[in-house]
């Protein structure tokens, strides 16, 4: 369906979800409620960790937090997504990880206590109630971990007053996910949540860490997002095993590279002349990484220069590389990209985060929006036997407190 969550729609599931936090947790005194969005990426599909450049976006779906101070030391997790939660003191919070979602925000609690000063460490001595909930599809690709990171990052900067800026509670959630949590994430997600500017999309150089804001016509263009419904099960212990990959084979053209600092640095030509120190499965992730970048600086050049139809036609060529060189891709998402090829208005599309399952992204003419999502459901109903959820997005602010 197509759903732009007006402001107003949100407002009010946001209200919804105080409403269930009051019903979670009892007591009188009203939480505060904070947003934190999700991301889809357009350009630069697995090129963060290989120090390479990406071009993501914010969306108006996310995280939702409700959150009551206490004036014990008692922490209380719970999730409207969720049936298990956590309840902890503050002197006894796990060292390890639990294998549940309660990881995520405990990994950014634990952080923030660790890197506290004595003087902050003075705040941080009361606990709180979180309810966590939200309208962005969990497992689906859309950075779910790295919004409620960045949030939960926010909502203990609020409340215990902390005094961070946007870059630490950047990092804070980076740290989180790579330290506790386990996944060897790049930086992309949560600097795209945590960095967010309506109807732009964001420069990252990943190699440098420096970005910018680049403008995208949203009035001309709809950013359509196709769920295939396949959730991401081997999604973290694949995502490593790329990001080993990778490493491998950097380590093994670097001696032939000396300029070379990441993967991202060597170029085509240097990969076909040492390119017999590979394996074929490394030789192949390298080819992906080094032919997406020059896609991605491409796409930013059309993209600056008004041609909108060469930029966003990057988008096919980045999913066939994800499918036959990096192998992230299933027969869904080829299913509702190879769609998108064939429907008039839609200008490009691939699979957005990591891959395995979770979603296509697509760039769509605004006339052409039913017309495109006709064409998606068709396809794949008729391979599947069933419709994917399709969803048009906005762009977002970023993380923020929200008054009721």
């Amino acid at each position: 369906m197509i759903d732009p969550a007006a402001p107003e729609a949100q407002a009010a599931r946001l209200a919804e979800h105080a409403d269930h936090f009051s019903a979670c947790f009892g007591g009188e005194a009203a939480p505060r409620i904070f947003f934190s969005p999700g991301r889809v990426n357009l350009f630069g599909g697995h090129l963060d960790y290989n120090g390479g450049p990406v071009m993501p976006t914010a969306i108006d779906r996310g995280t939702f937090f409700a959150v009551r101070p206490r004036k014990d030391r008692l922490i209380r997790l719970a999730s409207t997504q969720e049936s298990e939660g956590l309840e902890v003191d503050l002197e006894a919070l796990p060292k390890a990880p639990l294998g549940r979602w309660v990881d995520y925000p405990l990994g950014v609690l634990l952080d923030l206590l660790d890197g506290a000063s004595q003087e902050e460490r003075s705040r941080c001595s009361s606990g709180f109630e979180i309810l966590f909930g939200g309208d962005l599809p969990i497992g689906a690709g859309l950075s779910s971990s790295a919004s409620m990171c960045v949030g939960m990052a926010l909502v203990l900067d609020r409340v215990w007053e902390l005094g961070l800026d946007s870059a630490e509670r950047v990092r804070s959630a980076l740290r989180a996910e790579r330290n506790f949590v386990g996944v060897q994430c790049g930086i992309m997600d949560p600097f795209a949540v945590g960095f967010a500017r309506p109807d732009h999309l964001l420069w990252l150089d990943c190699k440098d860490e420096t970005y910018e804001h680049l403008p995208l016509d949203m009035s001309r263009l709809a950013i359509l997002v196709a769920d295939t419904g396949v959730k991401r099960k081997l999604a973290a212990g694949e995502f490593n095993l790329r990001v080993e990959q990778c490493a491998s084979a950097f380590a093994k053209l670097a001696p032939h590279c000396p300029s070379a600092k990441v993967l991202r640095d060597v170029s085509a030509e240097e990969l076909e002349r040492h390119g017999e120190h590979l394996d074929p499965l490394e030789r192949r992730r390298a080819r992906h990484v080094i032919d997406e970048v020059e896609r991605t600086f491409l796409a930013r050049e059309r993209l600056l220069a008004g041609d909108l139809e060469t930029m966003a036609a990057q988008m096919f060529l980045a999913h066939d590389s994800l499918r036959e060189l990096y192998e992230v891709s299933c027969a869904e998402l080829d299913c509702l990209v190879d769609a998108a090829r064939e429907a008039p208005g839609a200008l490009g599309s691939r699979l957005t985060g990591a891959g395995f399952g979770g979603c296509t992204v697509a760039l769509v003419e605004r006339e052409a929006i039913e017309d495109v999502q006709a064409v998606l459901f068709e396809r794949f109903e008729r391979n599947f036997g069933r419709r994917p959820t399709i969803q048009v997005f906005g762009g977002d602010d970023g993380p923020r407190e929200v008054p009721l």
